[in-house]
């Protein structure tokens, strides 16, 4: 009894320590909620769903810092001192951003909106808003374990003034940036957020529910989002997300670790075959949970006359053209503007390439032939696609080359040895004078000082005594 009772005592306080464990890893969040805009409507929702995160994130063992309807400046302030909080708890720290709010792609970069923007043209938004690839340029300047970004922001356009502005946000690839980072989008690249009818948006509903599941990980996590949100709008919406971590993340009961392998992606004939007799919902299910061109196309030609299958060859033909954007954007040529152009003639983002063919047309195109032959995207294959396009080198010009060439340094000549010669002395001879030279003299070294010595000599008076030191002289050089 007591053994058992013991037993039943154990059980909760192991799984309260495995809890414990969990929340006692750095993690640090921050989270923003964009409602109150000025020059165009508010939005509801991006307050509630920044409030119910920031509960969820609290759980979770999170410290959460809480920011709402920001200004410009107040934005970078705030993202600022986050990277700040980051940095002191070191490189053990999870960091996180939440933003949910207006966002915008122009010109192929995906900008944040803060509520005091007011634009006129296209060439506003870079002055007023807040690029995305500045928020996260900051949060890898400080060293930290992971960054996760969750972005609810791709609703639709506000500013009627933007002739040119993409649909949603431009594709952006975690890989192609610092390892370690995941970003999640409310919807897939180049398609709209819905806000949704209740307190919440379709993503955060979703998100809430999944981040509360026990030990499953981050890409578990964000799978059954997809999931959620699909089904919720019938397929008009698919979160989309791109993963560069190395290590394991799960929202609750933690376990650190080295991230789970993947698994091996799929051809479109084994998707196929896979798909095959099954439910149309089950197997669009399989397809949003995989997210890949080959299950969609896979799906799209299974199933072209329902729904769903329309609105997955929909999701293919633009994820398709946000590749080849991106890649376009990439590579950042008049040429390679033309060539996204030959293929996508007639879509939203058309104006924005001829106007940047346009720009760069007189601009040297230093291209090599591998790269331009990449604006041709295949149509089964998914190019990664930069950050964004401040983050693009532009081509660099031809260097010079450099020859080397030794160089000759001036050494001076050491001095010349000048033996000093004795004056000459002159003979005369009657009329003939003869200069001779006197032979080198000779420089008398007296020898080193003796050891002293006693002679001992037997004579008369002193000169007896100074041959007695002759004598002692033999013996010992008693006497110099």
């Amino acid at each position: 009894m007591f053994r058992h009772a013991l037993l039943k005592l154990m059980i909760p306080a192991a799984v309260l320590l495995g809890t414990h464990s969990a929340s006692a890893e750095n993690r640090l969040a921050l989270v923003i909620g964009q409602s109150a805009y000025r020059s165009v409507p508010a939005l509801p929702n991006p307050a509630n769903d920044a409030k119910a995160v920031t509960q969820l994130l609290t759980d979770s063992g999170f410290e959460v810092s809480t920011a709402s309807d920001l200004s410009q400046g107040q934005m970078r302030e705030v993202v600022s001192e986050f990277a700040g909080k980051v940095a002191a708890k070191g490189a053990d720290t999870v960091a996180l951003v939440f933003y949910a709010g207006h966002g915008l792609q122009i010109d192929g970069e995906n900008f944040l909106v803060p509520i005091d923007i007011d634009p006129k043209r296209e060439a506003d938004i870079p002055i007023q808003a807040v690029r995305l690839n500045d928020i996260l340029n900051t949060l890898t300047s400080v060293p930290s374990k992971m960054r996760i970004l969750m972005l609810d922001a791709c609703r639709n356009n506000p500013f009627p003034d933007l002739k040119t502005a993409g649909s949603g946000l431009a594709l952006v690839d975690a890989k192609v940036g610092a390892p370690g980072t995941f970003l999640s989008f409310s919807t897939s690249p180049g398609a709209v957020a819905e806000d949704g009818s209740g307190s919440n948006s379709p993503y955060t509903n979703a998100l809430l529910a999944a981040g509360k599941e026990q030990n499953i990980p981050i890409e578990e996590t964000f799978k059954r989002v997809r999931l959620a949100v699909n089904k919720v709008t019938e397929g008009r919406q698919t979160p989309w997300d791109s993963s560069s971590l190395t290590e394991d993340f799960r929202f609750s009961a933690s376990i650190a670790g080295p991230k789970p392998a993947a698994a091996p992606k799929r051809t479109v004939a084994e998707w196929t075959r896979d798909l095959k007799g099954r439910p149309v919902e089950a197997a669009n299910e399989l397809i949003v949970a995989d997210g890949t061109d080959e299950a969609y196309e896979a799906f799209a030609g299974l199933f072209p006359q329902t729904a769903l299958g329309r609105l997955a060859r929909d999701w293919l033909v633009r994820h398709r053209r946000m590749v080849a954007w991106n890649n376009a954007v990439l590579i950042n040529t008049a040429s390679g503007y033309r060539s996204f152009l030959a293929r996508f003639p007639d879509s939203d983002l058309s104006a924005t390439a001829r106007k940047l063919e346009e720009r760069l047309r007189n601009r040297p195109d230093f291209t090599s032939p591998v790269v331009a032959g990449a604006g041709a995207v295949p149509q089964n294959v998914a190019l990664a696609a930069p950050m964004c396009p401040c983050n693009i080198q532009p081509p660099q010009q031809p260097q010079k080359l450099k020859v080397n060439v030794p160089v000759k340094r001036f050494e001076p000549e050491p001095p010349k040895r000048v033996d000093r010669k004795p004056p000459r002395r002159r003979e005369a001879d009657d009329d003939v004078v003869v200069v001779r030279r006197p032979p080198p003299r000779e420089v008398y070294e007296p020898p080193p000082p003796p050891p002293v010595s006693i002679g001992i000599g037997i004579g008369l008076g002193g000169f007896g005594g100074s041959r007695g030191g002759n004598y002692g002289d033999h013996g010992g050089r008693g006497r110099y």
